[in-house]
């Protein structure tokens, strides 16, 4: 058999107590008996502790920081407070409120009194007044013509065929025919000369001889505040201007021509004749 080297064993015996695994116990009876023995037991604890090699490879992990808690939540206002506390409105209370508006439209309908249809002329006639509202004035004030309320119509024309001749003549008619004074003669504070106030259209080719009639009778009655039930203009209103005026009806249905040159009387009414041509106007009386 062949014999170990005393140094190799010596050797063995060292790296094996380096590492921890101590040193004859390994070997067996393969050492001989002088050498000296050495047992796992003789070695103290703190030397295979202190032999053993340092840890090597990357260094562990370190945990991440906890996040930062988040600030607390602003208070709620008061009001938002009171309204997440106030009572809800009952569900079959929601149909009843739906009804609200239309119970408001019923009453304020049934609260208002419907507006006063007139009928007759002066009905008519407000409805034709937008054509020379323009001119006289929504509520026949004056503006480029002359004003209507207040009785200037009435002092002008003192008789409602005289108006109804300018109207249906114009400023054009009378200028043709010569005529410088259209209207009263006399009329308190001067008479009006043709023209002085711009051109007054002639309507006889826009409008009807009764729609004529109504227009004359909503600025006399309506703006210009005739009383129809004062002596002075209660004949006159009653003939041309009332819902069943006879000359206004006369004239609706065709039976009267009021540009004829011929005087008429319709019932108890004497007309002055409108004429098929532009003539001077009355005085009062």
């Amino acid at each position: 058999m062949t014999e170990i080297p005393e140094h190799l064993l010596k050797r063995s015996r060292e790296r094996r107590s380096a590492i921890g695994q101590g040193g004859d116990a390994a070997t067996g009876d393969s050492a001989p008996s002088s050498s000296p023995a050495t047992t796992a037991g003789s070695t103290p604890a703190t030397t295979a502790a202190a032999a053993a090699p340092a840890a090597t490879g990357p260094a562990p992990r370190t945990a991440a920081p906890a996040p930062a808690a988040p600030p607390p939540p602003a208070p709620e206002p008061v009001y938002v407070q009171a309204a997440k506390q106030r009572k809800k409105i009952p569900f079959w209370a929601m149909a009843t409120l739906s009804l609200m508006p239309i119970w408001a439209f019923m009453y304020v309908r049934a609260i208002t009194q419907p507006p006063e249809v007139v009928e007759g002329p002066l009905g008519l006639g407000a409805e034709i007044y937008s054509n020379c509202a323009s001119c006289h004035g929504a509520a026949g004030g004056g503006g480029v013509g002359y004003p209507f309320e207040g009785g200037s119509v009435e002092a002008t024309f003192p008789h409602i065929e005289d108006q109804i001749r300018y109207v249906y003549y114009g400023t054009e008619g009378f200028n043709a025919a010569g005529i410088e004074i259209y209207g009263n003669p006399d009329r308190p504070g001067g008479p009006h000369i043709t023209g002085a106030r711009g051109v007054m259209p002639a309507f006889a080719s826009q409008l009807t001889q009764y729609e004529i009639i109504a227009v004359v009778c909503h600025e006399r009655y309506t703006l210009g505040g005739a009383d129809p039930t004062s002596e002075e203009w209660a004949a006159e209103y009653e003939a041309w201007c009332a819902p069943d005026a006879p000359v206004y009806d006369a004239v609706e249905t065709g039976e009267y021509d009021y540009t004829s040159p011929d005087a008429e009387s319709i019932g108890d009414v004497e007309i002055i004749p409108v004429g098929p041509e532009a003539v001077a106007g009355s005085p009062a009386g």
